[in-house]
């Protein structure tokens, strides 16, 4: 088979794994080694908001061993196989790289004959890019569960992020669709690989030419809506993982039928892209503005409000701790008003040792007001022209187009490039894309 063609099915089959950024990598290039990875993104080029551009995304097989149901590359389906040689892959790589159509690789892989086996193929095609090639670019690679800890070892030193994907949110699920793997076998590569992180960090205080070890961390992904965790379950495990493997990303994957299985939602069901979006948005508060899942959900309302993001929708449940003093209220409460996130958390705290804010002065520094200024007061006011009241601040909360698409029971569906946007994006819109503040 022609490296075209493995190409083609081999990137394909990569699609569903989303696991794929790259930040917190910084590797500066020695003069005499082939590309570099910077700490916000890859080698020389960078989208708007701090990621990587273009990455290599590619499996070295689809030929798995393993049939998980939810898997397009499942061992049972009738699909093109192929398999990458780790020379290949690397000089694919490296031509790719020269003409400046990547900035850097993540290497997955279907289980060709056993975990061991499928590591030591993806350990040569990394030792070719480092040690042959000199490539200093960014390359984030998937541990397998279930291989030995040398091998996964191993990687780390030529990897610059490792991921282990979860896969489901329970014991439970996978036993039922994915019977060849187990929590206890994904969990034991992910205790592995930080504990190794963190030995790696005391050993480079002592020793300066200590090699990294997979120096931008580490991630996970999990598939949402082929089984029937609530949004609560998934958010509960997913504070777990940051707490006790220091997880840099937990990614969500929604669910796209592939296959005919009673065990799996139908084929004609939508991708639950709307429930995933609401994950992002609660993982971002976990990460970064102090909650936890217990205060975003709970077992008596489990799944997420449709019609708004969790900040807000913690907000209308809470409305007894606002308004809130611009003034004086403290970083924590600050970062829970609406529309105020962590880098207009700074600001604030910041201007606000030298002087005393009003609502201008919170425009200048470009804290936008569209929603907060309902929850907030300056000197103890309110936005003149505004009226504090429980109904007014919570349909501000609630756009006017996610409340028609709602009622109209339309389906959210993947932004399409070549589609009509059906509004101008506001101020606002683009401030939140840019920072991901909530």
């Amino acid at each position: 088979m022609e490296t075209s063609q493995k190409l083609q099915i081999l990137a394909d089959a990569a699609k569903y794994d989303v696991a794929c950024t790259s930040s917190g990598a910084d590797r500066s290039s020695d003069g005499f080694s082939m590309g570099n990875a910077m700490a916000s993104g890859i080698c020389h080029s960078f989208s708007g908001d701090g990621r990587c551009i273009s990455l290599l995304k590619v499996l070295m097989s689809n030929a798995c061993a393993y049939d998980c149901a939810y898997c397009l590359n499942r061992r049972s389906n009738d699909v093109p196989r192929a398999t990458f040689t780790p020379r290949e892959l690397a000089d694919l790589t490296m031509n790719f790289y020269r003409r400046n159509y990547i900035e850097g690789l993540f290497l997955s892989s279907g289980i060709i004959k056993n975990p061991d086996y499928t590591c030591e193929r993806m350990i040569e095609t990394l030792k070719i890019l480092r040690e042959e090639y000199r490539f200093g670019g960014y390359i984030h690679a998937k541990a397998i569960p279930g291989a030995d800890s040398l091998l996964l070892q191993r990687i780390g030193y030529l990897a610059d992020r490792m991921s282990v994907n979860i896969e489901l949110p329970s014991q439970k699920s996978l036993v039922t669709l994915a019977p060849d793997k187990s929590k206890s076998s994904i969990l034991k590569p992910m205790g592995f690989i930080r504990d190794s992180i963190s030995q790696n960090k005391n050993e480079l205080v002592r020793y300066k030419s200590t090699p990294k070890f997979a120096s931008a961390g580490q991630s996970t992904q999990m598939i949402i809506g082929a089984t029937p965790e609530t949004d609560y379950s998934i958010l509960k495990l997913s504070e777990a993982l940051y707490g006790k493997y220091s997880l840099k990303r937990v990614f969500y994957s929604a669910y796209i039928p592939v296959s005919e299985n009673p065990l799996l939602p139908a084929l004609t069901t939508e991708p639950p892209l709307l429930r995933e979006h609401r994950l992002y948005q609660a993982d971002w508060l976990l990460r970064f503005y102090g909650f936890s899942a217990d205060e975003i959900l709970s077992e008596q309302t489990p799944d997420f409000n449709p019609l708004l993001d969790p900040k807000c929708n913690w907000v209308v449940n809470n409305m007894h701790r606002f308004p809130v003093e611009i003034n004086s209220a403290p970083k924590e409460e600050l970062l829970r008003v609406p529309g105020i996130g962590v880098k207009s958390v700074f600001k604030i705290l910041q201007a606000r040792r030298s002087c005393k804010l009003s609502f201008e002065s919170l425009k200048k520094l470009g804290v936008v007001l569209k929603r907060a200024r309902f929850f907030i007061t300056c000197g103890g006011e309110f936005d003149p022209a505004v009226s504090f009241s429980p109904q007014e601040a919570a349909n501000a909360l609630i756009s006017n187009s996610d409340m028609k698409k709602f009622r109209q029971k339309e389906q959210y569906e993947q932004i399409d490039f070549l589609s009509q946007p059906p509004a101008l994006p506001q101020r606002e819109d683009y401030f939140k894309c840019l920072t991901g503040q909530l």
